[in-house]
């Protein structure tokens, strides 16, 4: 391991933290809150300092691989978190670290799970800056990184691959520098065009700036606890619905758009499934609760934006979906573990990944019968590396090995069943609420300071795709 190389850019990318930290300061003197602003900027010298002294270890002309990549990635995030949740502790808006910890790691792994019992006690300034990390959380951080700090061409390669979602990570063109600066711009555009539809609905500008980074990065905090059933409009909610699906795309379609290559945008399998699990929930969810709200227009209305707030990992509300039948709740949660599409902004198990995993187990069964058999799996028109489908396999492997684990330790606190499992698939899933307790109208402040730990554990796990945080904890990874 290149320690120099992890430590030099980990200090880098705090820098950067600190000089996006005085994005909220500006909001903080605009509304006149003075401990806000104070708070802040300490924790803007703070981090620029603890940036500027591991940027000063020298490198030289190191270069780095998958080892390197990985610890980057895991490292960068835990620190990010650590320095993020200051601002919440020195104006004691939310006065325990842990708790400020936990609601920080859930902005930036855009889970959206929450703490707080009362989200409108919160400054404007910290309302901002709890919301502002899912935007710069959705994309990437080190994604956005990359297009400032010149990392070199393997660097930014190993570091990319660690931090993007899905099974795989195909850069747009050959420089990676420029393919994060094309993500970064499709995901400006889409961002600018919801906050013009949500101002052109009438709604406020700080909370259309609210609600632009909680869909834009898919990570659902609001700035007030009904969420979006605050406002009670149906265009706010078809709005919000659709932008929550389309940030759950994979992003490459839409550099396919650019170049005007729509036929190939149009054939993308993951695409169509994406599409067709989203209608079929919707319409049987539609079914199931008709009788709830006395018309199917209303039902397929709170239906559709509940299964484009939980497919996409958003976490949005408008209704407790707790509330309805078995079915509809049963459907819900399924909807958690398959997440969203591949390279995009959403978590989750990834449609890709879900749809590689039941191809290899349906080739399995059949070697079964026809032992001699040759048959490869195609995704997307091409012929599957083995590799990436023993990849597909280790990861559902670790992933349900570290729930099982979780569920486990978060039972310490003797809670029903049904709210210890949810949370964590919340968690680990980058949803945002589960059922019980921490449903869309619950919370998770009633856990120990230990199981919000292990929940932010699992936030970062499931962001990173797990291998960047579990190998921080191996000896082997530190090794020269």
């Amino acid at each position: 391991m290149k320690t120099k190389v992890v430590l030099h850019t980990v200090g880098q990318i705090l820098l950067i933290e600190a000089g996006l930290l005085l994005i909220p300061t500006v909001v903080g003197f605009i509304y006149h809150e003075q401990a806000s602003v104070r708070a802040f900027l300490i924790t803007a010298a703070i981090t620029a300092a603890a940036g500027a002294l591991l940027s000063l270890v020298k490198t030289g002309k190191s270069s780095i691989y998958a080892r390197e990549g990985f610890a980057i990635t895991g490292l960068s995030w835990i620190m990010l978190s650590f320095f993020g949740c200051l601002p919440f502790v020195i104006s004691r808006q939310i006065p325990g670290f842990i708790d400020a910890f936990f609601e920080t790691v859930s902005g930036f792994t855009t889970t959206g799970s929450s703490i707080l019992t009362d989200i409108e006690s919160l400054d404007n300034a910290m309302l901002f800056w709890r919301s502002f990390t899912h935007w710069v959380g959705g994309m990437g951080i080190l994604v956005f990184s990359m297009i400032i700090i010149p990392l070199g061409g393997k660097r930014s390669m190993y570091i990319l691959r660690a931090e993007a979602p899905g099974p795989a990570s195909a850069k747009l063109v050959p420089k990676m520098r420029d393919t994060a600066a094309i993500l970064y711009g499709i995901y400006f555009a889409m961002s600018a065009a919801l906050l013009i539809l949500l101002l052109a609905g009438g709604m406020p500008l700080f909370d259309c700036f609210i609600n632009v980074f909680g869909t834009a990065g898919t990570g659902g905090f609001s700035n007030h606890s009904a969420s979006i059933g605050h406002y009670d409009s149906e265009y706010f909610e078809v709005v919000i619905s659709i932008f929550m699906l389309l940030f759950g795309v994979n992003f490459n379609l839409y550099y396919l758009i650019f170049l005007k290559r729509f036929r190939a945008a149009i054939k993308s399998e993951e695409f169509h499934w994406y599409l067709g699990i989203v209608a079929f929930a919707v319409i049987t969810i539609a079914i199931n609760i008709n009788s709830l709200y006395g018309s199917l227009h209303q039902a397929v209305r709170h239906s559709f934006f509940s299964v484009s707030s939980i497919i996409t990992t958003t976490g949005f509300g408008t209704m407790d979906f707790d509330q309805w039948p078995e079915y509809s709740r049963t459907l819900l949660v399924l909807l958690m573990f398959i997440g969203a599409c591949a390279g995009s902004t959403g978590g989750g198990l990834k449609v890709s990944r879900v749809m590689l995993l039941l191809r290899t187990a349906k080739r399995s069964m059949r070697r079964m019968i026809h032992s001699r058999s040759v048959e490869s799996i195609r995704f997307e028109g091409r012929i599957v590396e083995e590799e990436t489908l023993n990849t597909c396999l280790i990861y559902l492997t670790i992933y349900c090995l570290v729930t099982v684990a979780s569920i486990v330790l978060v039972s310490l606190n003797n809670f029903p069943f049904e709210v210890n499992v949810t949370a964590v698939v919340a968690c680990i899933n980058n949803i945002g609420p589960g059922l019980g307790m921490v449903g869309p109208a619950g919370n998770f402040a009633s856990f120990s300071g230990a199981s919000k730990l292990v929940l932010a554990f699992d936030m970062l796990a499931g962001r990173l795709e797990l291998f960047p945080v579990l190998f921080l904890f191996s000896v082997r990874t530190w090794r020269r």
